[in-house]
């Protein structure tokens, strides 16, 4: 893919963009920017082509083309087209946009796009012009409000909740799990209500057959792991995740999370360790090595296909392998955690776990050429049709209220959490990028320990894994301050 040669003309363009960016108050706001409403004028801008920038499961499970070709049919009189971007799901819109290059639209998580708004990289939304503003949880708005000059903007138009969900093969539990593993007789496996019973479970699985385990993840991935500190006292920055001047990983009894993590690690094998269990996690579920594991919601059709895949190899014809595929896939949220942070003790004290999380929305580019229609891409694909869709097809947890309310399930369990504030959102700001090294090298080295001999154990007790963390805490904190 090419750049385009930058001109002067486009340097000016930019530098008009650039000073209007993210300056549109919401309606609580004493005060409005001029120049944002005269950007979205409410005249759409005809024959034009908007770049839109999707991930990419919506794109390989059709979705996409769906919402682009009903877009194009509804604003064909106006002469606009939307069309895919054709570039990676993680372009840099702040290196490459300047220079022409980058998507009109963009689908992102609320850290990426939040870290492109504090330099102006995309435009406020006016709120009010979404047929969806009300209906959208107004924690998600949240994820997108960023506060310049005294008053509060938003840059991105909420559309789905990420966090980590547990994933299990309902078909995999023991024929007895009844008598056995459902000690409050609520027709629920204790195993995916709480880790000290999935710890043990995932452990008598192993030991009845080697090739065989419970559950299975990459625990040195911060965007999973990092709940199991929140359970127990963390956080991100200070002032509600605003504040990148104090840096929480260490905070509270957040150790107890590192020792589930090692207890869990206890029960897997050494892909634990890295990233293999995260690539390898959906033919393994599919095929029954593994038995749970954790991902997002918008995976959900990727799993499907896998198990699928597995009947049919087994002899099902499609449309059987489609209907055992439905029945025993399951999609939940995240199992309670002891008080004690002890997966083998005898204490019946269970806390809800904690989630890190975002919010996926759309985001307008500071340098499109065409904002009104890029805003009017953005209005219809937020409406409760498109929405519906992408449920449908992605399995994604919607944050529009109606559909909440419509479809319950899971996804009514997953917008509880996030007005609970159970789910811990990425930061919207620009400091966030510098906790992921530093952690996943600490969740990556307390794992590894439980393979180490006994005599290269570095995380021996409670106080070297709270050490550990503190560390942490100082390398986020140092690599936030050389950036300033």
């Amino acid at each position: 893919m090419k750049k385009y040669s930058l001109s002067i003309g486009l340097i000016l363009l930019s530098s008009v963009l650039l000073i209007s960016g993210c300056g549109n108050s919401d309606e609580n706001s004493n005060s409005k920017s001029t120049s944002n409403q005269e950007i979205f004028s409410g005249k759409i801008e005809k024959n034009k082509t908007i770049k839109v920038l999707e991930n990419d499961t919506a794109i390989s499970k059709g979705y996409f083309k769906e919402l682009i070709n009903a877009f194009n049919e509804a604003y064909a009189d106006k002469g606009i087209k939307a069309v895919d971007a054709n570039t990676d799901q993680y372009v840099d819109l702040a290196k490459d946009g300047p220079y022409g290059y980058g998507p009109d639209v963009l689908y992102q998580a609320n850290d990426v796009i939040m870290k492109y708004a504090e330099d102006k990289h995309v435009y406020p939304i006016p709120v009010q012009k979404i047929d969806a503003y009300k209906q959208i949880s107004k924690n998600a708005w949240n994820a997108f409000k960023i506060k310049k000059d005294g008053n509060f903007y938003y840059c991105g138009v909420p559309v789905n909740v990420q966090t980590p969900m547990l994933y299990y093969r309902k078909d995999l539990l023991p024929t007895d799990w009844k008598k056995s593993w459902d000690k409050d007789s609520n027709d629920i496996p204790d195993m995916v209500e709480n880790w000290k019973d999935m710890y043990e479970f995932s452990k008598q699985r192993h030991q009845q057959n080697q090739d065989k385990f419970g559950y299975m993840e990459s625990l040195d991935d911060t965007y999973f792991s990092s709940g199991y500190l929140f359970s127990y006292g963390a956080f991100i920055f200070g002032k509600n995740n605003t504040d990148p001047s104090t840096v929480g990983f260490a905070h509270g009894n957040s150790y107890y999370g590192a020792k589930v993590i090692q207890q869990l690690a206890s029960v897997m094998n050494e892909e634990s360790i890295d990233d293999t269990i995260k690539t390898s996690a959906y033919s393994k579920l599919g095929n029954g090595t593994y038995f749970a594991t954790m991902s997002t919601p918008d995976v959900y059709s990727t799993f499907m296909d896998e198990l699928i895949k597995y009947y049919v190899s087994q002899g099902k014809n499609t449309d059987e392998a489609k209907q055992l595929a439905n029945d025993n896939l399951v999609m939940t949220t995240v199992p309670k955690l002891p008080a004690s942070g002890d997966l083998t003790s005898q204490e019946t004290k269970l806390i809800d776990m904690k989630t890190m999380g975002g919010v996926n929305g759309y985001a307008i580019s500071a340098y499109t050429k065409a904002p009104n229609a890029s805003l009017a891409f953005v209005n219809f694909a937020t409406k409760y049709k498109m929405i519906k869709k992408r449920y449908e097809l992605l399995g994604v947890v919607p944050v529009r209220k109606d559909i909440i309310k419509e479809i319950k399930g899971v996804s009514e369990g997953v917008f509880t959490q996030l007005e609970h504030k159970n789910i811990v959102l990425m930061p919207s700001n620009a400091a966030v990028a510098q906790i992921w090294t530093p952690t996943k090298t600490y969740f990556s080295d307390i794992t590894k320990d439980v393979f180490r001999p006994e005599s290269e154990k570095k995380y021996k007790d409670d106080e070297s894994l709270k050490k550990g963390l503190e560390k942490v805490d100082q390398q986020i904190s140092d690599a936030i301050h050389t950036l300033e």
